[in-house]
């Protein structure tokens, strides 16, 4: 089975995701700044407002913590791709199948669907150790 073609070259997507992936990260964050104006945002004192916040924004606050976290391991796993020159679609999906795990991940969360989430987090992990993968297989 092959996957289908790319729609840019692989570099080129993987360079994509990586500044897409960094928007990513603040896209709960959205969803925290809501919840804090409903909470009544005390500037003196912003992360005494967490118990106070709906549950959703709480959710979203972990969502937007757990997006930091998995971008540093992308940025270099897909850095990884790209200086060792990888041109495979496979590459290129994995770095497209993170952005839209990424997307869905922080949605399933604030949501509170736990397997949707679940799901997200293990086809953005795969997607990483596919980089990271490829990446080691191509070092001689």
């Amino acid at each position: 089975m092959s996957l289908p073609p790319l729609p840019l070259s692989t570099p080129a997507v993987l360079l994509y995701a990586i500044a897409t992936a960094a928007v990513l990260v603040y896209l709960p964050f959205l969803v925290v700044a809501y919840g804090r104006l409903q909470a009544g945002y005390d500037m003196a004192q912003p992360r005494a407002l967490f118990d106070k916040l709906p549950a959703y924004a709480q959710r979203a606050t972990w969502a937007h913590e757990n997006a930091f976290e998995s971008f540093v391991l992308f940025v270099a796993a897909a850095l990884m791709a790209y200086v060792t020159g990888q041109q495979s679609a496979l590459a290129g999906w994995a770095a497209i199948a993170y952005i839209v795990a990424r997307l869905l991940y922080p949605t399933f969360y604030i949501l509170n669907v736990p397997i949707g989430r679940s799901l997200m987090f293990l086809t953005g992990s795969l997607s990483i150790t596919t980089l990271i993968g490829l990446s080691l297989l191509t070092v001689k």
